[in-house]
């Protein structure tokens, strides 16, 4: 099994999906152009993707007020530190910035809505390329 996507109900998935594009480099699979806007984001292997969509069924969870060891998602990044200062520009918000002892270097931070987003560059990377 593959995992294709993973999904999240939030606030403002038009103006999130821009961001998320021009910010983390994901690209539009897929997007409805009225509610719930659902909208899949592929990452830049266009092997994995996420959905955003605003579905008033249920509440948007509070992103902002859960932990980022609840939920966050993660990328693999190539240089963190410049990762970490082009999205404080960005809007986003830095939660913390480890160095482990096997070389990795992880960042986690939050984006403009609080959804908590990793920045991983491990010391051994883990996905085959």
């Amino acid at each position: 099994m593959k995992i294709e996507h993973v999904a999240f109900n939030v606030e403002d998935p038009v103006a999130m999906s821009i961001w998320y594009e021009k910010h983390l480099g994901l690209r539009v699979v897929k997007q409805q152009a009225a509610a719930p806007y659902m909208t899949f984001l592929a990452d830049d292997s266009g092997q994995v993707m996420i959905e955003i969509y605003r579905n008033p069924v249920d509440g948007v969870p509070d992103y902002k007020r859960m932990d980022p060891l609840v939920l966050h998602l993660a990328f693999v990044s190539e240089d963190p530190s410049s990762d970490k200062a082009r999205l404080l520009e960005a809007g986003a918000e830095l939660v913390s910035e480890m160095h482990l002892d096997d070389g990795s270097h992880l960042l986690m931070m939050r984006d403009p809505w609080g959804l908590a987003l990793q920045f991983c560059k491990r010391g051994m990377p883990m996905l085959v390329p």
